[in-house]
């Protein structure tokens, strides 16, 4: 893909101004804690978030650095050295981690600096030079590299007092940003395994700076996920608390979550499992390369189960990934209730959130304000049509991308403890884009739950639990009942439907699942087959608009589950979506007069996912 070059003198300045700033900033070792809400509020943010400090995103037209991408969740506006427009965020973020690739960590950029010796690396002039085949070949040439099995290390960029230096800069400027009860940050980075270019990446975070180690644990010290884990025990033992959070599985072919043995060699066992939970409570759902919630192949019934799919491994090739299975999220949720139901502990026990995975430090999740996931998508037209001198193939996987997701998570306060333990308990919902609110509790005494009320919530803290948490043992197999309550996002679209997807384990020890339809707008009923008139949908394509003269404001339930089987293993979720709107390339095409590709919908249903409520017997 094509690189939008700045110029050497302006890049390695930049470069030069975030070093001297971090310098000479005075990191604060004691920061003022604002009080805590015992009934949560919610709080919106990103952890995937990629800058030039990352390998693939300076090759691939990142202007950016860790500061700036801080400096634009806040709300400020970033200027674009290349063509396009300057990005801002409509409404800041109230938390974000940068977390740019460990392999080669802020490396590439010192190409660009005539004073560094990374500058005199043979594939430098190649990267700064201009010139995009010369680029893409040199970022294969690395890429090939890093995925190699074992690793061909790049001595040069793999050099390890640099990345100990270039980490310390990472955990500075997160430092640096950090506003408890404002905007909370945290020290992160991308461990990037793909073996054979199937993804299994994760985002690793910690909680706190006090301790971080030197340097991160990369895919180049190993691209198996359980040794990751080891090294994340390890740290913990030396008093850092740190998470892991696999990528969206639709890009591993099947090997995100695992069918048999592992890829790193392990037996689906309990052993497996606690490890893989203790360390990656959390899952991401939906980000710029599609959602991983479902899909038509597992479950073609679901009639909005073929939202935004990005059906592609990490291969240059554009080649879709051959196994569905192991790739997407409630198919492995299932099949984990089956593992546990054997005796074999639950490796799939994960909460929701969505995030970007942008590459460009704009995160870029709101929809008419999309400005790609790599620097050369800046300008419009390389978005809608691909960078010049790429194929069609590479064209359509950048058009099919979508906006980024959003991690909405329910949390004592905006400090790093609190956003730290709501994801640890897995208190979290995963929105596509939009920052609708959504509340999940599961429990056996809600009856009478009056949604939006403090004395509802208090009494769904107290008789129930949150999503993300488990129900054990029914009273006398009594049925849980799961209260769902979705405010829509403010100037944002109406919402359409609350739906609670269930999946169970029955009594021959078969996964099964079912969508019930538990709150809908407006007066519609379902009909004679069960089946639910549309909402409508108010998009004109023209000026890329709609209206909310259909859905509603807020959608409340509180439902039973009337097919509930006390001896049965079971998750349960929310789905809540909202009225259809114009998706960004519609926008785009709106604003600049270019053609929407017809491959690409006019409109698109945005949603939010609630993390589950499990029952076990």
């Amino acid at each position: 893909m094509r690189r939008t070059i700045c110029s050497l003198s302006a890049t390695a300045l930049a470069f030069a101004t975030v070093m001297q700033a971090v310098a000479e900033s005075d990191v604060q070792a004691e920061k003022a804690v604002p009080p805590a809400n015992t009934l949560r509020d919610v709080y919106f943010g990103n952890l995937h978030v990629h800058t030039a400090w990352s390998f693939d995103g300076f090759i691939n037209g990142a202007f950016t650095d860790p500061d700036t991408a801080y400096r634009w969740a806040r709300g400020e506006l970033i200027p674009n050295p290349g063509k396009g427009d300057s990005l801002q965020i409509k409404a800041p973020l109230d938390w974000y981690i940068v977390s740019d690739h460990a392999e080669y960590l802020g490396a590439l950029p010192l190409m660009a600096d005539p004073e560094s010796p990374v500058s005199k690396h043979p594939l430098a002039a190649d990267i700064t030079g201009g010139d995009a085949e010369k680029s893409f070949a040199a970022y294969t040439t690395i890429s090939i590299g890093m995925y190699s099995v074992p690793p061909d290390i790049d001595p040069i960029l793999g050099d390890p007092k640099l990345a100990k230096t270039l980490w310390s800069q990472v955990v500075e400027i997160a430092d640096k940003h950090y506003e408890p009860g404002t905007f909370t940050t945290m020290a992160g980075y991308e461990w990037t395994s793909a073996p054979d270019w199937r993804n299994i990446h994760r985002v690793v975070f910690f909680r706190d700076t006090a301790n971080v180690p030197e340097a991160p644990f990369s895919a180049l010290d190993s691209n198996k996920p359980e040794e990751l884990w080891q090294w994340m025990d390890k740290q913990r033992a030396a008093g850092n608390d740190l998470l892991a959070v696999p990528h969206n599985g639709n890009a591993s072919d099947g090997i995100m979550f695992p069918i048999e043995a592992s890829f790193g060699g392990s037996k689906l066992d309990a052993d497996y499992a606690a490890a893989r939970m203790r360390n990656e409570p959390l899952y991401e759902l939906t980000q710029i390369k599609g959602t991983s919630e479902t899909h038509p192949a597992l479950y073609p019934n679901d009639e909005f189960g073929s939202f935004e799919l990005w059906d592609y491994t990490l291969a240059a090739t554009a080649t879709p990934p051959e196994h569905k299975r192991g790739g997407y999220a409630r198919e492995a949720l299932i099949r984990g209730l089956k593992l546990e139901s054997d005796g074999n502990g639950n490796p799939f026990k994960y909460g929701f959130i969505g995030d970007s995975d942008t590459h460009n430090g704009a995160s870029s999740i709101e929809e008419d304000n999309y400005t790609g996931k790599f620097g050369f998508e800046s300008e419009a037209k390389h978005r809608l049509e691909g960078p010049p001198g790429v194929n069609a193939a590479a064209a359509r996987q950048v058009r099919q991308f979508s906006s980024g997701g959003v991690a909405g998570v329910w949390a004592f306060n905006n400090t790093r403890d609190g956003i730290f333990d709501a994801l640890k308990r897995r208190e979290t919902f995963a929105t596509s884009g939009p920052r609708l609110k959504v509340r999940f509790f599961g429990g056996f005494g809600l009856s009478g739950y009056k949604p939006g009320s403090e004395s509802g919530l208090r009494q769904a803290y107290e008789a129930g639990v949150p999503m993300g948490s488990n129900l054990v043992s029914a009273p006398d197999g009594v049925a849980p009942t799961f209260v769902v309550h979705a405010l829509k996002e403010t100037d944002g679209a109406n919402l359409d439907r609350i739906q609670i997807i269930k999946g169970w384990v029955d009594s021959d020890g078969e996964p099964q699942s079912r969508i019930y339809n538990v709150a809908l707008s407006g007066d519609r009923k379902p009909d004679a087959d069960g089946q639910i008139p549309p909402v409508g949908n108010t998009v004109n394509e023209a000026d890329a608009s709609y209206t909310n003269a259909i859905g509603d404001v807020q959608l409340s339930v509180a439902w039973t589950d009337p097919d509930f089987d006390a001896s049965q293993y079971a998750l349960y979720y929310a789905r809540v979506l909202q009225i259809p709107t114009p998706r960004w390339s519609t926008y785009d095409a709106a604003r600049t007069g270019l053609k929407r590709p017809v491959d690409l919908p006019v409109s698109i249903q945005e949603r939010a996912w609630t993390s589950p409520i499990w029952y076990t017997p």
